[in-house]
């Protein structure tokens, strides 16, 4: 139980609060108008009481519920009650989430597009921390100029273990250059209990003009504008040698083993830039799975390749079929005998399918995607 003085204003006692919620404060020491906290498995942080500014105690102090001060004058009260940072150098951020249970499924556990909107929000206010655009995802001033805004072009994401109800997680990410027509960003999801990593994703992004809805290449002048908060060495949250994240994927082909047709887009599916925002497709990619795969295993990985926008009055088919899978025993052993491998048409312990969303009326691809599942852990 948290106990508090009774000169401590409202605006420390909800500092307090959401303090003791996050680091599980077990003791609390005040300081003229600061407040020490002593988490059980984090290091002592500071956090000064949010002033209200509806009348608060008269001073102009920052305040915010993250590693950092920042001045009421220079930012919003939003961003003042953000958990989220700029790390010491400046070329990664990290920002904290209570998973909250509207965000989560059956299994009591946050749901991938959860994780997937958790990805794009940490990635919008990275961008936003560090000057660029509050209108769009992540727009520097050289592309608000010239109409241009970024786009997905493949997402990829691996969860460990889903975080459950009223955990709370850290993510990390950054961005930086990938060649001539885009971009990349990465994340590091881990438990902010225990430190650990649950999960990794990254993304590659490319330019597209608003007006037009065609793609364009990265001119030297936007490329100064974001390289400058990129690290200056590569580094990838998950290592490309061996990596699934860039496999291609084949296009999936008819008669499908199964299928959703006839998905309708609603209107709360249209993002900022006024198409089907990207973590709307993982869920129209899972309608088509088989029910019997979805009651006894969880998403473990799922890669999408973004070929097509999507309007407000399309609709959408969305397709499944069993990836075959070449048992890596066989290989070994038919190579041998300069023999061919054999194919399962189903691995029981981590099955994968191959996936296409397509416009129903022309069949024009929207995009196509590989998803891998595990067993569900027992509970």
């Amino acid at each position: 139980m948290l106990n508090v003085s009774c000169n401590v204003s409202n605006g420390q006692i909800h500092a307090l609060a959401q303090c003791a919620f996050l680091g599980r404060c077990t003791s609390t020491l005040r300081i003229n108008d600061a407040i020490w906290c002593r988490p059980l498995r984090k290091p002592p942080v500071l956090v000064r009481a949010v002033l209200s500014e509806r009348g608060g105690a008269g001073s102009s102090s920052g305040v915010l519920g993250s590693d950092r001060v920042v001045g009421s004058g220079s930012a919003s009260l939003g961003d003042r009650l953000r958990l989220g940072s700029l790390t010491e150098d400046g070329l990664s951020y990290k920002e904290r989430f209570i998973v909250r249970c509207y965000e989560v499924g059956i299994n009591k556990t946050a749901t991938v597009e959860t994780i997937a909107n958790l990805l794009q929000e940490v990635g919008c206010n990275h961008a936003q921390n560090v000057g660029f655009s509050t209108d769009g995802f992540a727009t520097t001033p050289t592309m608000r100029k010239m109409h241009l805004i970024w786009v997905t072009a493949r997402m990829h994401i691996e969860i460990y273990r889903y975080p459950a109800w009223s955990d709370v997680v850290e993510i990390e990410t950054w961005c930086q250059g990938d060649g001539r027509i885009g971009t990349r960003r990465d994340w590091i999801i881990k438990d902010y209990a225990t430190d650990q990593v649950i999960g990794r994703a990254t993304s590659k992004w490319v330019m597209m003009n608003q007006e037009t809805r065609r793609l364009q290449k990265v001119s030297d002048d936007v490329r100064e504008e974001y390289l400058v908060y990129c690290p200056r060495e590569l580094r990838l949250a998950i290592p490309e040698e061996n990596s699934t994240s860039l496999k291609k994927i084949p296009k999936l082909e008819d008669p499908a083993q199964n299928s959703k047709v006839g998905l309708v887009p609603r209107r709360s599916d249209l993002d900022m830039n006024q198409h089907v925002n990207n973590v709307t497709y993982i869920g129209w990619v899972l309608e088509s799975m088989p029910q019997e795969v979805i009651d006894s295993h969880e998403l473990q990985t799922i890669t999408l390749d973004y070929r097509r926008e999507c309007q407000h009055d399309d609709l959408v088919d969305s397709l499944t079929t069993v990836e075959p899978v070449v048992d890596a025993t066989a290989v070994s052993e038919l190579q041998e005998k300069n023999g061919s491998a054999d194919v399962k048409e189903y691995k029981e312990d981590l099955p994968q399918f191959l996936h296409l969303l397509r416009l129903s009326g022309d069949g024009l691809e929207i995009n196509r995607g590989r998803t891998v599942w595990r067993k569900k852990p027992a509970r």
